[in-house]
């Protein structure tokens, strides 16, 4: 997508409610409270036949540049580089500010790709604001109201005067039934149906998660090769789960830097409350998840906690301990580590866990190669005659016990899904089934197969008498 479009402006005037309209998707977290967007947020953005790459950012204030508000202010103004048009947005009801003076003067040297936007115009209560905007320099303004989505048409036309013709969608490739030649239909997990590049590998969407400041956006800037996430000192800096494009070896990835996670005791702002949504949201819609550890307070209570949330979302898991280059007593902090993961988690074995350093780059590579293997392994499918084998050795070896004076027999098995694993038993009796004698058919499953590291999920059902009467 050629075509890149930032928004920009002072905190509070509704940029991210702009991002959510253009983008047709609840993405950014909305919030009365000004400053809560602070890194670049990318979406696909969309008015009419005209597609765009688009740009959130963090609300422009006049700050030192080693402050968080200064640092803010720099990913701002990358994203205002990059783009082809810059949305300048200043608050209708409010009127122009001394603050939106102050960058509209900045942004005069930029002219010729900015488009002043005047939000929040519904009613009569933004026309005051609006005819003061005129006084900027910057054009005449485009009357807006993203909450209400009045006003689109009018900034088609605006961004039209500054899009090439490949930004407009062009349908001439489809075929009589609307679908494109080399494109396949593929049914996610929740039903929605999405187009695919049948000659594309597939994408990993790997969301990146931890408690706070564990180095989760060092980590990502350090595979983008960029100061791609804001990163510093404070703690929580990250709020949105902020989605990145990239490439390793060939294969794409789909990056999500997630805000750190606390304790739900702890949480007590709304705000904070939102970024925690948002980051599981974000393990919902992933293939695997880096758990980012701090390797000098190893696997901690609400890092187990966050392991058994991905477990049970059926999420493949990868370990990451980060600042390792500071921990002193690195064997035994290996060893407990590999303790706690013994008896916290003894649902997954065999999770990898990697030592790395963020910072200074280092055993990224080997991370990023177990990332790959562990979603092979999420992917992997096993046939029904190799299960119908191995079953009938397993029950040859250990015999189902007595239910009710009869022995349970277990019939058949298949592999119903992937992405984890999931596999159905048809038995006799399933409810009498005992809960050891299934862990010794999911321990089987994994030593057999090489499922390692991913959940597997293990369902009984049972075959109806057709000579009962239900009556």
């Amino acid at each position: 997508m050629s075509f890149t479009v930032a928004i920009i402006g002072r905190p509070n005037v509704g940029k991210s409610t702009i991002f959510n309209r253009l983008s047709g998707k609840r993405l950014a977290i909305v919030d009365d409270q000004p400053g809560v967007t602070r890194d670049r947020r990318e979406g696909e953005g969309r008015v009419g036949d005209l597609t765009f790459r688009l740009f959130d950012t963090a609300g422009l204030e006049d700050a030192d540049n080693e402050s968080l508000e200064g640092r803010m202010r720099q990913q701002t103004e990358a994203a205002v580089a990059e783009a082809d048009a810059v949305l300048f947005v200043i608050d209708a009801r409010a009127g122009v500010t001394p603050l939106d003076d102050h960058f509209a003067r900045w942004l005069r040297r930029e002219k010729q790709k900015v488009i002043l936007v005047a939000n929040k115009c519904e009613g009569k209560a933004g026309k005051p604001g609006l005819y003061e905007s005129f006084g900027l320099g910057l054009g005449d303004p485009v009357p807006l109201s993203a909450e209400h989505g009045e006003g689109l048409s009018e900034l088609y036309d605006a961004l039209t005067a500054f899009a090439p013709e490949s930004a407009h969608d062009d349908y001439s490739d489809l075929d009589d039934g609307g679908e494109a030649a080399d494109d396949i239909i593929e049914e996610s997990p929740d039903g929605a149906v999405t187009w695919r590049d049948a000659k594309a590998p597939d994408t990993i969407r790997l969301a990146i998660v931890g408690r706070p400041n564990v180095g989760k956006s060092t980590f990502v800037n350090a595979l983008l090769g960029e100061d791609r996430m804001l990163t510093g000192p404070e703690a929580g800096i990250t709020r949105d789960a902020i989605e990145s494009d990239w490439e390793f070896e060939g294969q794409p990835f789909k990056l999500f830097d997630t805000a750190g996670l606390r304790r739900r005791s702890k949480v007590t702002k709304r705000l904070e409350y939102l970024s925690g949504e948002d980051t599981r949201r974000a393990i919902q819609f992933a293939h695997v998840v880096v758990l980012m550890l701090d390797a000098s307070t190893m696997l901690e209570k609400q890092d187990l906690t966050i392991a058994r949330m991905v477990v049970e979302e059926g999420r493949a898991l990868v370990i990451a301990a980060n600042k390792w280059d500071i921990v002193e007593n690195r064997e035994k902090a290996l060893g407990q580590l590999r303790d706690r993961l013994q008896t916290s988690l003894p649902q997954v074995k065999g999770i990898p866990y990697i030592t790395i350093s963020a910072e200074r780059g280092r055993n990224l590579d080997k991370l990023l190669h177990s990332i790959v293997e562990t979603y092979d392994t999420w992917n992997r499918r096993v046939s029904t005659s190799r299960l119908n084998r191995w079953l009938a050795d397993m029950t040859g070896q250990h015999p189902p016990p007595l239910a009710k004076g009869r022995r349970i027999k277990l019939r058949y098995m298949t592999q119903i899904k992937t992405r984890p694993p999931t596999f159905a038993a048809f038995v006799s009796q399933p409810t009498e089934l005992p809960e050891a004698y299934i862990r010794y058919l999911v321990n089987g499953l994994r030593e057999s197969f090489q499922l390692t590291a991913v959940p597997i999920r293990f369902y009984l059902r049972g075959s109806k008498n057709p000579y009962v009467n239900d009556d």
